[in-house]
């Protein structure tokens, strides 16, 4: 059949996308083991952001785990493995997975979410989020 892309909502949510380092975005419309991504990252681990939270040590996916459909990823470099991140490290995130998102119709933009509880990455439907603060 080919490869073909669609930009509609449905095709969106059916791919595992991976934010790297740098800002880039990679798309899978098929099942892929982290090993296989690392090999395309080096120097890099893969986490998943519905995993990271403000003061919690990031953690690696499993090399043998498969990225799931729908999810959002991000390829960090290895210095950031196993520390804590501060809520301006997830904000930077959220901007880079905004800008790589932002270009999509109808993909989910991506906020970091400052509170008493900590900082989250979060999702959201609407195309055009706004990145604020909010005091601690």
């Amino acid at each position: 059949m080919g490869n073909c892309s669609s930009s509609d909502s449905a095709s969106v949510a059916n791919t595992a996308k991976l934010i790297s380092f740098d800002g880039r975005l990679q798309e899978f419309s098929f099942p892929v083991k982290v090993f296989y991504v690392l090999q395309k990252n080096p120097g890099c681990f893969i986490c998943d952001s519905d995993e990271m939270n403000y003061h919690d040590v990031i953690s690696a996916v499993s090399d043998d785990e498969e990225l799931q459909l729908g999810r959002l990823y991000f390829a960090l470099p290895l210095s950031n493995l196993q520390r804590r991140m501060r809520a301006e490290e997830m904000a930077a995130l959220a901007v880079k997975a905004s800008s790589a998102l932002g270009h999509k119709k109808n993909t989910p933009a991506v906020t970091a979410d400052v509170g008493d509880s900590g900082a989250v990455l979060r999702r959201r439907t609407r195309s055009s989020a706004r990145l604020s603060t909010v005091p601690e």
